[in-house]
């Protein structure tokens, strides 16, 4: 006689979540994606809801003094978090990564306590091997620079549960400086310039086509200082890049940041000539107008070293957009300084730009310099410099009213109906758009413009 057995299955455990904040540039929110892929493969889904996650990680920035600052007060809260996490009884772990980790290394683990782990940009593939120590006892500082290539050690980019569904993305080429202007951490956080190798680069731009993605920006510190060989050896530059990511089937658009100046090479430019998904916005930083400031940032090149550049760009794509980036009160900086960088600004007309005070960063040459411009006249000249830079952004945008372009649609709108498509120049659009979809390329025609985007209505015919 048989007997049956009814088997009860043991609740599935719940599966670990991660919530990964992100600080800075947009290589903080390529490499966040990356090690939401590396902890994926160890079963970590991701979740906006810090009170869901059982691992929380700090994706740092250490450009300015106050993203540092921002990242120890949201440690100080974590660090409460924990407490009450962990008198329930459950995982919560605190993890820091990305430049300040860099940085401060040994010191965050005694300011904060509370942190389990603090990892560098260049050795967050590891994360899932110091995750494992972290279960013995242990907490783990991985701040040395990698001696093998962390994206061969990255599983590769794919759809992850519960993330939203991208139609774009970033894509890093290259990573660190060896420009060392005077004010930046970037070649003390990042190292030195490394080019990941062409084979790479198109296999995952590749793999981002296949899970949707169809407008890709590459990605560097110095980003057109990337070079690399081609199959049969011989050299190549980013415009060679561009030539060849423009053959990738599904690709509808290419852009790329950040650049210098002095590597805005000859087919780079001919690639913005040739290129027609490579989109008319260049982000260009020139951080002064006065040579003098200038050769004090130790940029290597002149204020009309930088205009003659746009002039050649302009020339060979006419349609082109400027962007920047600007610091005011370098230590030294006079009047006369400040007005000839005003003055650079209204020769150049940006359509968009980014300006800050400056702020000392230890470890930097600027740091060592007695000169410093007093707060309330950086302040002062920051005003001024902002008033300008965003009435030349609202000029720009007005002066596509009327127009029509092709924008790619990302995102649903507030309103019912509307959907939120990017310009060719980087613009957010609003548009009516009931019966399309996300990942979209319309026509539209530019109705109107906002404080900080432009509507716009499907163009017939």
């Amino acid at each position: 006689m048989t007997q049956d057995i009814q088997t009860l299955a043991e609740p599935a455990a719940e599966p670990r979540k991660v919530f990964i904040k992100t600080y800075g540039c947009q290589m903080n929110v390529y490499d966040s994606s990356r090690m939401a892929d590396a902890l994926a493969a160890e079963g970590y889904e991701p979740t906006e809801n810090v009170d869901e996650a059982s691992l929380v990680l700090l994706n740092t920035c250490h450009i300015r003094e106050k993203a540092a600052d921002k990242v120890y007060s949201a440690l100080g809260r974590l660090r409460e978090m924990k407490k009450t996490r962990t008198a329930e009884g459950k995982e919560f772990t605190i993890g820091v990564a990305g430049c300040v980790a860099q940085a401060e290394g040994e010191e965050i683990i005694r300011r904060e306590p509370g942190v389990d782990i603090v990892i560098g940009p260049q050795t967050y593939h590891r994360l899932p091997a110091a995750l494992k120590q972290v279960r013995t006892g242990r907490r783990v500082v991985d701040t040395e620079y990698a001696v093998e290539d962390k994206f061969e050690h990255l599983p590769d980019p794919k759809k992850v549960a519960g993330r939203p569904r991208m139609v774009t993305a970033f894509l890093t080429v290259q990573e660190g400086c060896d420009k060392f202007c005077t004010f930046c951490v970037v070649p003390y956080t990042r190292g030195s310039e490394v080019s990941r190798p062409l084979a790479q680069i198109l296999r995952e731009a590749e793999k981002l086509v296949a899970n949707g993605v169809k407008e890709i920006t590459l990605l560097g510190q110095n980003v057109n200082a990337w070079h690399g060989e081609d199959e049969k050896g011989r050299p190549m530059g980013l415009g060679d890049l561009l030539y060849r990511l423009a053959e990738v089937p599904g690709i509808a658009r290419l852009r790329y940041t950040t650049s210098h100046p002095r590597d805005m090479d000859d087919r780079l430019i001919e690639a913005h000539r040739d290129l027609r998904l490579l989109m008319p916005y260049l982000h260009l930083p020139v951080q002064a107008g006065s040579d003098r400031i200038l050769k004090a940032m130790n940029r290597r090149h002149k204020a009309a070293d930088y205009t003659a550049l746009i002039d050649r760009i302009r020339t060979a794509r006419p349609d082109i957009a400027l962007s920047g980036d600007f610091i005011v009160g370098f230590p030294g900086e006079t009047d006369a300084d400040f007005e000839a960088t005003m003055r650079l600004v209204e020769t150049i007309g940006y359509a968009q730009a980014f300006s800050f005070k400056y702020s000392t960063r230890p470890g930097t040459p600027g740091a060592e310099l007695t000169d410093q411009v007093p707060e309330e006249v950086k302040t002062e000249r920051l005003a001024r410099l902002q008033e300008l830079l965003l009435k030349q952004q609202h000029d720009f945008a007005r002066s596509l009213v009327g127009k029509t372009m092709d924008i790619l649609l990302e995102k649903p709108g507030r309103m019912d109906g509307q959907m939120i498509g990017r310009s060719p120049w980087l613009q957010s659009v609003n548009v009516d758009a009931k019966t399309l979809q996300i990942g979209d390329i319309i026509h539209v025609r530019i109705t109107d413009t906002g404080p900080n985007s432009l509507f716009a209505e499907v163009a017939q015919g």
